[in-house]
């Protein structure tokens, strides 16, 4: 893979990380409600997700997987549902509850297992990255290298953006401190997973 070639890869993979998805509403919602040593918990539990989705796509099963209209529709209605559901939980978060109550309402082994789920049940990033890869391997090159090269790439990158949405999140939960307030973005990002969820409920496979 040429340097030309990475670079044009880097500013693909930018841009995709910057469209706001199930992630970084997940992100920004974690670090409003419960800190931003739990929005890096659901950092973390996020890039898990996007690995296992490499690693499949990198070994050839993403592929498979994105044929599969059987496979796609299960999990995207298992992943339209779980996000509906995070989106209610979310509603009724209680917003009398002060920030440093929220940070601790919930482990962050809890906040990590939610946020693998976000990403692994959402079949549009598999079926994506087995579109999007293919494009940027030289054929007459060493395959894995180049997996690995994509793949590392993707991750560091959409680290930073949610480290980015966190943290802005993170200075509008500080900037709006009273209770009505927390439970309007509650109210919020609850709205918001219930609308990616209904959204992802209407997705087909290409």
């Amino acid at each position: 893979m040429t340097q030309d070639w990475w670079l044009t890869y880097l500013v693909t993979t930018l841009i995709l990380s910057l469209s706001p998805g199930s992630g970084a509403i997940n992100t920004m919602s974690t670090s409003i409600s419960h800190g931003y040593r739990g929005a890096v918990a659901s950092i973390a539990g996020l890039q898990l997700g996007l690995v296992i989705h490499i690693v499949l796509v990198g070994i050839g099963l993403g592929a498979l997987l994105s044929q599969s209209v059987l496979a796609f529709d299960m999990l995207k209605w298992f992943g339209a549902a779980y996000l509906i559901w995070l989106g209610i939980q979310q509603w009724r978060s209680a917003g009398s509850l002060d920030l440093q109550t929220l940070a601790n309402s919930m482990p962050r082994r809890r906040l990590f297992k939610r946020a693998i789920l976000v990403n692994l049940t959402n079949p549009k990033s598999i079926v994506f990255l087995a579109a999007l890869f293919p494009q940027f391997i030289i054929p007459h090159q060493p395959q894995a290298m180049q997996y690995l090269v994509l793949g590392v790439t993707t991750v560091v990158v959409d680290v930073v953006v949610m480290i980015g949405y966190a943290t802005l999140a993170r200075r509008i939960a500080l900037w709006l401190k009273g209770p009505r307030q927390l439970k309007q973005l509650n109210r919020t990002f609850g709205s918001l997973f219930m609308l990616v969820g209904a959204l992802l409920a209407t997705a087909r496979k290409a």
